[in-house]
């Protein structure tokens, strides 16, 4: 058999699962300044449609790896070969645009589409605009863009003039000044506000089976807690992981809206030693894992809404050897599924343990859950080990997911990312990069997990404040 080109895919040899070439570190290793390896790695869809099928840059590749070489190729064969297959296509351009394979990795755009093309360098014609200074940093621009994206309206004419009357410095301050008064009005912070916005996809609320306020037919859990810790941890100045990570509860007043902090809600059931905040809410529990063993569907939710990685588009796949086992007996091992399975079982197991809608013990940390409820679904099923894998890191159970997941540069990412496309309107194109990446390291470092601090910083970028 011929192991295709791969950055994830596996065969299956007597129902066992190939290892997988390490391919993205490879071409990281090879490119490190890459936009797609800067806190990162390369989706497989840099040179697959879907493995093992390779796109036009992953058969452009396939003839230049070790040519003549037995196959399949091992691992450390294959590590060895890659870069010299890059290296030979740099100057191809297999989708057609008009840039060369090594520019578009080099630029953060795709060679094997043509649609995803880097801009050329002084692209922005700046033109004639009495009022704003085009293709350049702006103040009053930028002040008028905060005070609609953080406020929800646009300054007044008195607001304007008193604006246009300060220097520079004086400018800056008043930008700051907006940012703080917008982020505690109800536009930003209310129910349905800015931050809830961001939060839906995260949370995925479904009317119908919600408890409490706004109850639907079927009450069974109150995502409301949800969007609340969601809401705490971006405001004021607190750590933004914590949303991950919060071993409390948050309760939401009205009029106007209020973040507090709690040790316990009559709504959740965690005991406080298992709490790894909205990984673990109610909400998440029950609609989640509802009644599966292995809660694949709580992991993946969890990587994707937090960590920014979403598996079913090939991304964050970090192979982990011998696996999938395939505890639950679900067939994931066959080649069509075992190269997403190798990184989404692992990812799963800590979940084992965090009970969602079997029997009458909902949203709750069982210690003997499978032993309990599923020991006759498959013979290994009570093998399911609790400890895991997170971004190719070993983790012993779900708290220990969230501390690595929280701490890791996907997280500062995925966040950043969140504000760049609420705030800029797309997500970072390849010329944005730069800023980009500096933004979310001082994230991580000078900001310390601040989102008050964060965006103080991001509407001083170019990408925010040049029209």
């Amino acid at each position: 058999m011929i192991r295709r080109l791969t950055l994830c895919a596996s065969l299956c040899l007597a129902g066992a699962a190939l290892a997988r070439p390490p391919a993205a570190g490879v071409v990281c290793a090879t490119y490190p300044s890459a936009p797609a390896c800067m806190g990162q790695q390369p989706a497989c869809t840099l040179c697959h449609t879907a493995p093992p099928q390779r796109n036009a840059f992953g058969a452009s590749l396939e003839a230049h790896l070790a040519p003549g070489a037995p196959r399949p190729l091992s691992d450390s064969d294959f590590s060895m070969a890659l870069p010299e297959a890059l290296r030979a296509v740099e100057g191809e351009d297999v989708d057609g645009d008009g840039v060369t394979n090594g520019e578009e990795l080099l630029r953060g755009t795709l060679p094997a589409d043509p649609a995803s093309v880097p801009n050329q360098p002084g692209a922005c014609a700046a033109g004639q605009n009495p009022r704003y200074d085009v293709c350049r940093y702006d103040l009053r621009f930028a002040y008028r863009r905060v005070l609609l994206d953080f406020c929800g309206k646009s300054p007044t004419y008195a607001e304007l003039k008193a604006f246009d009357a300060r220097g520079e410095e004086g400018k800056r301050e008043l930008l700051d000044a907006g940012l703080d008064r917008c982020t505690a009005s109800e536009f930003w912070r209310g129910k349905d506000g800015q931050l809830w916005k961001l939060a839906h996809p995260k949370i995925r609320p479904v009317g119908s089976i919600k408890a409490g306020e706004d109850r639907g037919a079927i009450p069974l859990a109150d995502y409301y807690d949800d969007y609340a810790l969601y809401a705490y941890a971006q405001l004021d100045d607190r750590d933004a992981r914590e949303v991950m990570t919060a071993k409390y509860y948050v309760r939401r007043e009205t009029g106007p809206t209020r973040y507090t902090a709690v040790p316990s809600l009559p709504s959740q059931f965690v005991e406080e030693g298992r709490r790894a905040g909205n990984l673990t809410s109610a909400w998440s529990l029950v609609s989640f894992v509802m009644f599966t063993a292995l809660p694949r569907n709580a992991a993946s939710q969890s990587y994707r809404a937090y960590l920014g990685l979403d598996i079913a588009l090939q991304q964050g796949l970090y192979s982990i050897p011998g696996e999938p086992r395939d505890y639950d007996a679900k067939g994931v091992q066959a080649p069509a599924c075992a190269a997403c399975h190798a990184t989404l079982d692992p990812l799963s197991y800590p979940f084992r343990n965090y009970n969602g809608l079997t029997s009458l013990v909902l949203a709750r940390y069982v210690p003997d859950r499978i032993e309990r409820y599923f020991a006759a679904d498959a013979p290994d099923i009570t093998q399911i080990p609790e400890s895991g894998f997170l971004l190719g890191q070993p983790v012993g159970d779900l708290l220990e997911w969230a501390q690595v997941g929280a701490n890791s540069d996907a997280f500062a990412i995925s966040a950043v990312t969140d504000y760049w496309k609420l705030l800029v309107g797309h997500p970072p194109t390849p010329e944005e990069h730069d800023e980009f990446a500096a933004l979310w390291q001082r994230f991580k470092g000078t900001h310390r997990y601040s989102v008050q601090r964060m965006l103080h910083d991001l509407i001083r970028t170019e990408a925010y404040g040049a029209p």
